[in-house]
């Protein structure tokens, strides 16, 4: 028994030191490691792809958000976000674009509470840009899978651009330009199809002269 104890006592101090080495390695250095290389090789990334404006974060190029006319009475009842007619808009969310609520609505194709969304959003995206609804592209109507990508096809960021030159009062050849430089092409050159960041776009677009609103 008295040679049991320190032996014992040994094993304790060898599996307390490599606790105290591995905690030091794994929860400290290698952290510290990987946060260095990224900052120096990839700090755009890294700092998650912000999107900046006189200095100030103002979105990411990652996740998507809503351009909505602010809300009239903040303090009263919740009213319906209205879309802001001089701004690219997104595709929709079914998480209204909260990274804290990611995801799908989970309703099937079939789905009829599904079909009849998709049937009111193609009326009110052609009444909001004065198009014909069967002109309205697939994405304009249904949200991605993690309700937050921020790209929109090229069909929806054309289909917009008169909308968005008439309420700023700007050349639609100028907003139909601007559209076209932020196009980007398929993922080595053929994965999925050729697509537009809103996020982007619009922070271009802000930079633009316009010669009112309407």
């Amino acid at each position: 028994m008295t040679d049991f104890l320190p032996i014992r006592a040994r094993v304790l101090l060898s599996a307390l030191r490599m606790l105290l080495v591995f905690t030091a390695i794994t929860g400290l250095i290698y952290p510290l490691a990987v946060t260095g290389v990224a900052q120096a090789l990839f700090g755009d990334q890294a700092d998650g792809s912000q999107i900046k404006q006189n200095g100030k974060a103002v979105g990411s190029s990652l996740i998507g958000q809503e351009f909505n006319l602010p809300q009239p009475n903040p303090d009263g009842p919740n009213e319906q976000p209205r879309p802001d007619p001089r701004w690219f808009q997104p595709r929709p969310s079914s998480g209204g674009y909260d990274p804290l609520a990611s995801g799908a609505s989970n309703l099937g194709p079939r789905d009829k509470r599904l079909i009849d969304m998709i049937h009111q959003r193609r009326r009110d995206i052609a009444r909001f840009n004065h198009v014909d609804p069967a002109s309205v592209p697939p994405d304009a109507v249904t949200a991605s899978g993690s309700g937050l990508d921020p790209h929109i096809s090229t069909a929806y960021a054309r289909l917009q651009t008169a909308r968005v030159a008439r309420a700023r009062g700007m050349d639609p050849a100028a907003v139909r330009r601007l559209v076209d430089d932020h196009v980007q092409g398929r993922i080595l050159g053929f994965l999925g199809q050729e697509r537009v960041n809103v996020v982007e776009l619009n922070h271009a677009l802000a930079t633009l002269p316009q010669s009112g609103t309407s």
